[in-house]
């Protein structure tokens, strides 16, 4: 039997995992090796003073494949409680992600409920530090107590089939948010952006998946969904929806990004988006010249059945291992994006949609390609310097920063029949 102990001593000798092993290759610098940035006085004041609600970070990947505590301050990858700390985050989906790995032989519900148990368990460990939110009154709780809130989400399938019952049993676990589709798959009632479309958006099924997670205040997440079923999302549910870590396509024209129209069609119904904070969403000078030196795209899929096929549930374990926590990729600084650029990018949604409509959601550990001269997650005052150099007001940086998701989750938590 391949016990946990004996798959953390095999991963590391793990055959090459495709989708990321030229990313994890030439992955970005460890924290160590970099200085921290320089960032103006008025930046750090307002910063201090931010509630920062974070919408998409990948927390417990590394802890659950290869070991470890949320609560150890690691040298490698972009987020750990207490560098997250240290850049002022005070609140979190923790991002629970099924990779497409366990799709194949059917394993999504089981990666579900190992991955939610890991991270109940966390938790639990790290009480002192961090407490899960069921609503977002316990988002202000909690922080009004000095520790972390975090809300649990579903990256990915937790069943293709999208069985309610199922869906029921994690809220009752503590699940407050899901996405509608599979990670760059499509599920059997909702198409993905990044797969051939099935069902031209969502099916009946779908729809009542929908009305389902509207009668228990769940949030809906649209990222990685395909602009049909975003569309529809948006027409069935009752409630606003959330893309927690997107882009923008009229910057960089790739299916993972979101339409103008779109933007407009979501926030038109009260809905909001986090802006993932890597280059491949944003810059298209930089994802072209990681995608060249990559040879396929980050959202290609299209290996994983013959890779897994005929393993077991720990054999898909020790494949995909290798790639947590998953970092960005070492870029010349002739093709870098500047935190300036990322900014902008922000601030052309905002000139879409208004500043009531955009989060942050930054995907650290999930593979972002971090701006020139930003180490992991303590440098997010980078950001605020950057909004204060574009002249944003300090009420328009407090939105970003926390208070638009924490109102979008007070308005869904109060559906809940």
């Amino acid at each position: 039997m391949l016990t946990r102990r004996r798959f953390l001593g095999y991963s590391a000798l793990a055959g090459a995992f495709d989708p990321l092993e030229w990313a994890q290759n030439t992955s970005q610098s460890s924290a160590t090796d970099q200085a921290p940035p320089h960032i103006s006085a008025r930046a750090l004041e307002i910063h201090r003073r931010a509630f920062i609600f974070d919408a998409h970070v990948h927390a417990l990947d590394r802890e659950f494949y290869h070991g470890g505590s949320m609560g150890t301050r690691y040298t490698d990858g972009q987020w750990d409680l207490p560098r997250a700390r240290e850049g002022g985050e005070g609140a979190f989906f923790l991002s629970i992600y099924i990779p497409e790995e366990y799709y194949p032989s059917r394993f999504e519900t089981r990666q579900t409920l190992r991955r939610v148990d890991h991270a109940l368990r966390q938790l639990d460990e790290n009480r002192n530090l961090v407490e899960l939110a069921l609503n977002a009154e316990d988002v202000e709780r909690i922080r009004a107590q000095g520790k972390m809130a975090v809300v649990l989400d579903i990256e990915g399938s937790y069943d293709l089939d999208g069985d309610l019952g199922i869906l029921r049993d994690l809220h009752r676990m503590g699940l407050r948010s899901a996405q509608i589709s599979a990670h760059n798959w499509n599920q059997n009632y909702a198409d993905s952006c990044c797969s051939t479309p099935q069902w031209n958006g969502i099916t009946a099924h779908g729809r009542d998946l929908i009305r389902e997670m509207n009668r228990l205040g769940m949030m809906i997440n649209v990222s990685h969904s395909s602009d049909e079923t975003i569309s529809q999302v948006i027409d069935v549910s009752d409630v606003p929806v959330i893309a927690t870590h997107h882009g923008l396509r009229s910057v960089n024209n790739i299916p993972r990004n979101m339409p103008d129209a779109l933007l407009k069609k979501l926030a038109a119904k009260g809905g909001i988006m986090g802006f993932q904070i890597g280059s491949e969403f944003s810059y298209p000078k930089e994802y072209e010249w990681i995608t060249a030196q990559r040879g396929k795209t980050f959202f290609d899929t299209a290996s994983i059945p013959d890779r897994v096929k005929g393993k077991t549930i720990y054999e898909v374990d020790q494949l995909v291992a290798p790639q947590f926590p998953m970092l960005g990729a070492r870029v010349p600084d002739s093709v870098m994006m500047a935190v300036d650029d990322w900014v902008g990018v922000v601030d052309r949604a905002i000139q879409i949609v208004g500043e009531d409509h955009v989060a942050l959601g930054t995907d650290f550990d999930g593979g972002p390609t971090l701006a020139r001269g930003m180490r992991d997650v303590r440098d997010l005052p980078m950001v605020t310097d950057a909004m204060l150099r574009r002249g944003y007001s300090e009420e328009r940086i407090q939105k970003f920063w926390g208070g638009n998701l924490l109102r979008f989750f007070h308005q869904i938590s109060q559906q809940r029949a």
